[in-house]
């Protein structure tokens, strides 16, 4: 594209065209949302506020330097320890955000003759980072393909005996909300010898018995699941990123991560915060107890509405309507009516799968849901 106006003007005009402008929107007070990834609505909790604002006026609200510098303090210290036992890992890292954790280990991990091999519904920051790791193999195998990612595995490193490879999945995928078949995967990968690096992004908090995440649901440990990476925005309302694992992969990962090596740590705040909400993970499962009724709630109510749901046991709950048109107009209508749901479209998704993306958030009641299960029956004309 030329550096002039009509040709960002002529890139505007075509994704305007195919209905994909993307809005950033502000809150609405009169609206319930439900495109929040704040699963256990820890965001907003009272101990979380106030342990950022002591930390602040403790220690001030930026590191001031990266990890390796001077950035790093007692709250991210003692946040990598508590993360590593809540995982049941030796070691933990936290990063700045979990773009950055996934561009950091895949470019740490990957030789230039390994093989990158993703499901091909993958999040975008995994995509990218393989990409980026500028290896000269790089594949995606079909979503949730364990046989395929197998069979691609194999004939690779027989052609390339001495490479390696990494198998890369999320654990919950973020569009659709079904789970990876991480215990088949993990099998592909110990056979071969390769890295297994799994984000959990969706999972951690949320699932498990004590909201371990996918690993602890699906019984998987550290040798069967060696690069374990999550989010801290999500389910634990704060902000960030933690990849988890045995020590002496963690000390690499320091010293090869670049996206850890050379930007700012995570503000102390954020990390003294982070610490709350793990706190409040484990004390208060109730809010994991309600979340999961709600999600019974709103797949039994759906069903019992003809609504089209997709297969989906967690707090994402895509409703595919095809047309980026039809899912824009869908949302506008929602929002009209007190529900904030986000039309999700191409490229986030494949072509013809624009869909609206329902999550649900312990802070919603079953009156909501069943408001919502209503508006989307009007919407849609059911």
């Amino acid at each position: 594209m030329r550096c002039t106006p009509e040709a960002v003007q002529t890139a505007l005009q075509k994704i305007d065209a195919r209905h994909l402008r993307r809005q950033r929107e502000p809150a609405l007070d009169h609206c319930v949302n439900f495109c929040s990834n704040d699963y256990l609505n820890l965001s907003t909790h009272p101990q979380i506020g106030a342990a950022m604002a002591e930390c602040a006026l403790l220690t001030g609200v930026g590191a001031g330097a990266s990890h390796l510098v001077s950035g790093h303090g007692i709250e991210h210290e003692a946040l990598e320890c508590e993360l590593a036992i809540f995982t049941k890992r030796e070691r933990t890292l936290v990063f700045s955000s979990g773009y950055m954790a996934n561009l950091g280990v895949i470019g740490a991990l990957a030789q230039r003759n390994d093989l990158i091999l993703e499901d091909r519904l993958n999040h975008a920051s995994l995509i990218d980072a393989g990409l980026l790791a500028r290896t000269r193999n790089f594949e995606r195998y079909p979503h949730g393909d364990h046989a395929v990612a197998g069979a691609k595995l194999s004939t690779h490193l027989l052609a390339h005996p001495a490479s390696s490879a990494l198998l890369i999945t999320d654990a919950v995928f973020s569009m659709d909300g079904d789970i990876a078949p991480l215990a088949a995967l993990a099998t592909h990968a110990l056979a071969h010898q390769a890295w297994l690096i799994v984000d959990d992004a969706h999972g951690f908090g949320v699932l498990g018995k004590n909201g371990g995440g996918c690993c602890e649901l699906l019984g998987l440990n550290s040798r069967e699941v060696p690069v374990l990476i999550g989010t801290l925005g999500k389910a634990f309302g704060t902000f960030g990123a933690f990849v988890a694992g045995d020590a002496d992969l963690i000390e690499l990962l320091m010293q090869r991560a670049r996206s850890y090596i050379y930007t700012t740590a995570l503000p102390p705040p954020v990390a003294a915060a982070t610490r709350v909400a793990l706190r409040l993970i484990q004390e208060e499962p109730q809010r994991r107890f309600h979340l999961h009724d709600l999600i019974d709630t709103f797949k039994i109510g759906a069903a019992r509405r003809g609504l089209p749901l997709m297969e989906s046991n967690t707090a994402i709950q895509p409703i595919i309507l095809g047309s980026s048109q039809k899912a824009v107009q869908a949302s506008a209508r929602l929002r009209d009516a007190g529900y904030r749901v986000a039309a999700i479209r191409p490229p986030t998704v494949p072509q013809d799968s624009a869909r609206l993306r329902v999550t649900l958030s312990a802070g919603h009641t079953h009156k909501q849901v069943e408001g919502l299960l209503n508006a989307l029956v009007v919407t849609l004309g059911m």
